[in-house]
């Protein structure tokens, strides 16, 4: 096994601005029948994400076995109406942009949507891509062995020239982060910018992120951000690691403000049910959530933190532990 890419995401950071969305979408898919293909989004949790409920559908590995769910519905991605600019710019007919028709769905259709009741309510957004995993289900799931996994940097990539369009890849995925083009009838996914990362540059969502959330190294490199955060630390978690492809994206969970009790005072209990936070990254977000407001409270203290300058990030820098590879 080779070396392996990672990226670490501090969701404390995240303010949904959808600038790594807009980097990816207009670097990698804005070609002909990929309008509603997003390799980055960000979504708001809770909510039925993108496409729509994602989380329900499944796939990925149990019990060691590949599984195989039912495609999920065009019409759950959306779609993508014209604007009437002819009615705007050259008839005169309207004074303002609207869209033709209803979409029924997007990929924002739920943004800024809080669950829980007033005062408790809440939400926090969750960036998402391809996780590239070490165990890719959608690598088995592929007939024409048109998915492999890069030896250099362990990066998920898709050869398109093998790929005959059977949506075996886009079933297996659990996260729905293999995509299908419907215009050239093959799937197509994220590549982590590869060809960025071999000039040891970030990929554009990283790099275009003005919050400085996201962190990206190798996985086996003790000096660098990425094992600190996850194998150090252990603040840095797989989203839903029950679907067993091992996951290489990792997420330092959210800390919202405290909830109020009955009287109007600060409860005990956190703002985000315990309960949903398990749900999307497992057990040990108890032990990873205890670790974070331990060393926020040293900093608090005065004391020293190295988790704490490292999630800050002030050097923007510092994010990004990329050296320039030699590929074959």
């Amino acid at each position: 096994m080779g070396r392996q890419i990672s990226m670490v995401m501090d969701l404390n950071k995240c303010i949904g601005c959808q600038s790594c969305t807009v980097a990816c979408k207009t670097l990698w898919t804005s070609g002909e029948g990929m309008e509603n293909i997003l390799f980055n989004n960000v979504e708001t949790k809770p909510g039925p994400g993108y496409p729509k409920n994602w989380e329900q559908v499944n796939g990925g590995f149990r019990n060691g076995q590949l599984q195989m769910p039912p495609l999920i519905d065009a019409k759950d991605y959306g779609g993508e109406k014209p604007l009437n600019f002819d009615e705007v710019y050259f008839e005169g007919k309207s004074d303002r942009l609207q869209q033709k028709g209803d979409m029924g769905y997007g990929a924002n259709w739920d943004e800024d949507t809080s669950s829980g009741t007033y005062p408790n309510n809440y939400h926090f957004y969750l960036p998402r891509l391809c996780n590239h995993c070490t165990n890719p289900a959608c690598l088995k799931a592929c007939p024409t062995q048109a998915i492999y996994k890069r030896e250099e940097d362990g990066i998920v990539v898709l050869d398109e020239d093998k790929c005959q369009g059977f949506r075996k890849c886009n079933q297996a995925c659990p996260y729905k982060k293999v995509y299908f083009n419907f215009v050239t009838k093959k799937s197509t996914k994220c590549i982590f910018c590869f060809p960025r990362i071999e000039q040891g540059v970030a990929p554009a969502c990283a790099r275009q992120c003005p919050g400085r959330l996201r962190f990206v190294g190798f996985l086996d490199d003790e000096n660098g951000p990425i094992h600190k955060l996850v194998y150090q630390w252990k603040v840095a978690l797989p989203l839903h690691p029950e679907y067993g492809t091992e996951p290489n994206v990792f997420y330092v969970p959210p800390i919202l403000a405290a909830s109020f009790d009955e009287n109007g005072d600060f409860a005990e209990n956190p703002r985000i049910p315990m309960s949903y936070l398990r749900y999307l990254f497992g057990d040990k977000v108890d032990d990873a959530l205890i670790t974070l407001l331990n060393e926020m409270e040293r900093r608090k203290e005065g004391k020293k933190s190295e988790l704490m300058d490292l999630l800050i990030a002030a050097d923007w820098k510092q994010l990004f532990g990329i050296p320039v590879v030699k590929y074959a």
